[in-house]
């Protein structure tokens, strides 16, 4: 049996991209039942790409309740959906075998990552003073993709002299706006910056010096997706909700290393039961940015531990 039910996480405060602001995690939660054994899963609609909570239902509740891993990958695309009940599928697995889902995958025991936190699109005086409270965070991430980034930008870096810092841009900024950043990028020691232009637009990165790594993420989905990302980026953006599940996320993350490209492993905001699966993608990953869970003010029981700048794999009560 397959069940799907919408769940909404209170934020810890408002949190704002280029494309909007929200105050709740708003989720789909899925549960596979077989013999007695439950697993289940996650994911966050998105309406960038088209999903709301009910078209994400309905192609759920479309599913056969027997429905396997591998048939799975089949019957949807890549989104949503097919994560949270990818996922269902792997906790089930894992239950029912007695084993973790890495050993299930074949993968080494996962460890401890240092994961990004996110400040939101803010006023710079709100950013440098929300840098300054996470001055002691390995890596930062900042949300820009506006005219008025650079303030925002030099605004960070005078609140957390000493971290790591990746900028998002969200698609928010045109090829003469990143021409004009690039360089102060680079002189304020920004390690990377995700989809500085729209995905539709994104040829115009051809050709241009990448002064700082450029991520793909808006134009990084499933392993379908790097025919089109040569020689526009140098890292691609792995999330769940993206990919379409855990198991395509594994088969991207491998073919991406294959083809030369570095990996960051992404999350949309949601809970940690979202996150969790995506820990194991991201053990090796270059850049880690799951911190969806310190975002909210509550969360699953049994939630993702996060100590040092680092989040740490599941524990059995949670996933997998």
């Amino acid at each position: 049996m397959i069940t799907v039910t919408a769940d909404v996480f209170r934020l810890a405060e408002v949190f704002t991209i280029s494309r909007g602001s929200r105050t709740e995690a708003k989720v789909l939660t899925v549960r596979v039942e077989r013999d007695g054994i439950l697993g289940w899963g996650e994911c966050v609609p998105y309406a960038r790409y088209e999903e709301s909570l009910e078209s994400v239902t309905a192609q759920i509740n479309g599913l056969p309740a027997d429905i396997t891993r591998a048939e799975l990958q089949e019957a949807l695309p890549a989104g949503a959906a097919r994560n949270a009940v990818d996922c269902a599928l792997w906790d089930l697995e894992a239950k029912a075998a007695g084993k973790r889902v890495w050993e299930l995958a074949g993968l080494p025991a996962p460890v401890p990552v240092t994961t990004a936190y996110t400040l939101s699109l803010d006023t710079p005086e709100n950013m440098q003073r929300k840098a300054a409270e996470n001055a002691h965070r390995p890596l930062l991430k900042i949300k820009l993709g506006t005219p008025d980034d650079m303030p925002r930008l030099e605004a960070v870096r005078r609140g957390a002299p000493d971290a790591k810092i990746i900028v998002d841009a969200n698609e928010g900024w045109t090829v003469e706006s990143y021409l004009d950043l690039a360089p102060h990028l680079v002189r304020l020691g920004v390690a990377l910056v995700e989809q500085p232009l729209p995905a539709a637009g994104d040829e115009d990165l051809i050709g241009l010096d990448r002064l700082v790594p450029v991520c793909a993420d808006e134009s990084c989905h499933d392993r379908k997706s790097l025919d089109h990302l040569k020689g526009k980026y140098d890292v691609i953006n792995i999330k769940l909700d993206k990919t379409g599940g855990l198991t395509e996320a594994l088969e991207l993350r491998n073919l991406a290393r294959a083809q030369g490209y570095q990996v960051m492993v992404g999350c949309m905001v949601g809970s940690s039961l979202a996150m969790a699966p995506a820990v194991l993608v991201a053990q090796g990953a270059e850049v880690v940015d799951l911190d969806g869970p310190l975002l909210l003010a509550e969360d699953r029981d049994a939630p993702l531990h996060y100590d040092g700048g680092k989040v740490f794999p599941p524990e059995p009560g949670l996933w997998g």
